[in-house]
């Protein structure tokens, strides 16, 4: 751009990828703070179980763990309560245009998912389309009728469209999706 009296000032892009696979992650933490702090659900983040093997004592405020490794499989990323209601969830993003992976969901996540919803609590999954930037909820039971009728490597986005629920992108909450949750579970509201 020029200025008068010869000034130039040059614009660059500051667009950064930097951390482009944990937005979605960071759009449901920042959406839980806002339920938190509102008081309208509880819904936490959960911790990967690790043992730690080995760790440098620079001093005791400056401990880095150097060697750790995993206890068990974890289940999903999210639990909380809503309502009177368990939830608990796992989130996913995929560049794909067309469709999920199920190789990004492990089969005893599903079946934690499943014991969710057999006792009553509400499970489902969060898959992000980054390169469409759309995310979706999609209910357990709509996920375990996917894998029960199709021998499919993935989930089309089309089933996505048909049997899951577009969360809307606000500024906050970030991702509401209890208000899908509202919907379905509650009946509260029938337009969202």
């Amino acid at each position: 751009m020029n200025y008068p009296n010869g000034l130039k000032k040059q614009y660059k892009n500051s667009r950064t990828y930097s951390n482009r696979g944990m937005s979605l992650e960071q759009d449901l933490n920042d959406t839980n703070n806002y339920y938190l702090k509102w008081n309208l659900a509880v819904v936490y983040k959960k911790p990967t179980p690790i043992t730690i093997n080995k760790v440098n004592y620079k001093s005791r405020k400056d401990a880095v763990i150097t060697e750790a490794h995993f206890i068990t499989p974890s289940t999903t990323d999210y639990n909380g309560i809503y309502k009177g209601k368990y939830i608990d969830f796992e989130a996913k993003e995929t560049k794909s245009l067309t469709s999920f992976s199920l190789n990004n969901i492990h089969k005893h996540q599903i079946q934690h998912l499943e014991k969710i919803y057999l006792h009553g609590g509400i499970g489902f999954i969060v898959v992000r389309f980054t390169r469409l930037n759309m995310t979706y909820l999609l209910f357990i039971e709509e996920l375990l009728d996917f894998l029960k009728n199709n021998k499919r490597a993935s989930i089309p986005k089309s089933y996505f469209d048909e049997k899951g629920y577009i969360i809307k992108e606000g500024l906050n909450p970030r991702l509401d999706y209890l208000k899908i949750i509202e919907k379905k579970e509650f009946d509260y509201e029938k337009d969202f």
